[in-house]
């Protein structure tokens, strides 16, 4: 069984999440101030955390920067509806997806479970890494080297990487980007892959004539080039 962690000051909000994730079968366990949730996210529990972004003790922001440092648990930010602000910073902070206020339940079930695919699939062959370059990913490892060299993603930039890295040379389509790294189709005005994609080009660096490894096709996606 799948173990969700709710971390939300909301009480019945919370509480009725909580209800709905058992009804679907998963376990869950409810924080409803930041300290105790960042306490329990730690502690290796969980399969997923909900992490709302407005706490009464400490920024969900802040908790989130603080579980990143130790642990890739998958993260999936509450935010204010419409609020871009905070979708974005929680993004840049390391959140694997965002999910507004007011949501179905429905909805945030929809949103886990996509995750959860993405982190948890099985693969029954491989053929060894993918190699792009100084790039080697193994996708049943959720490993990746860069330049030999341990690369520390977030399970969302895993699988945005993993796809650019498996085209390489070739453009992604946003669109089929947010299919094969959030399990869910590009919504309009959705700026997700771009900051989770900035975040990669941060940990990837540039090449000696200034270059960044992933380029952008205005219009049409992103391609990383051959290095």
């Amino acid at each position: 069984m799948n173990t969700v962690l709710i971390i939300d000051d909301d009480t019945e909000l919370a509480a009725l999440f909580g209800e709905y994730l058992q009804q679907e079968g998963f376990g869950v366990d409810i924080a409803n101030d930041g300290a105790t949730g960042l306490a329990k996210a730690l502690s290796g529990g969980y399969q997923l955390a909900i992490l709302d972004i407005m706490l009464p003790d400490i920024k969900g922001t802040e908790v989130l920067a603080k579980i990143r440092a130790e642990s890739r648990l998958p993260i999936l930010m509450f935010t204010a509806k419409g609020d871009d602000v905070d979708r974005i910073i929680g993004l840049e902070s390391g959140a694997d997806d965002y999910v507004p206020k007011p949501c179905t339940p429905r909805e945030l079930v929809a949103r886990i479970r996509a995750i959860l695919r993405r982190v948890q699939r099985d693969i029954a062959t491989s053929s060894g890494p993918i190699v792009a370059g100084p790039l080697k990913i193994w996708s049943e490892k959720r490993k990746a080297l860069w330049f030999e060299r341990d690369l520390e993603l977030t399970s969302t930039e895993f699988n945005l990487l993993e796809t650019l890295a498996s085209h390489v040379g070739h453009i992604v389509s946003k669109n089929e980007l947010s299919e094969k790294a959030l399990g869910r189709p590009l919504a309009r005005f959705d700026r997700s892959i771009d900051v989770h994609m900035s975040s990669i080009r941060q940990k990837l660096g540039t090449q000696q004539d200034g270059r960044s490894y992933i380029q952008t096709v205005r219009g049409q996606g992103y391609q990383m080039i051959k290095a």
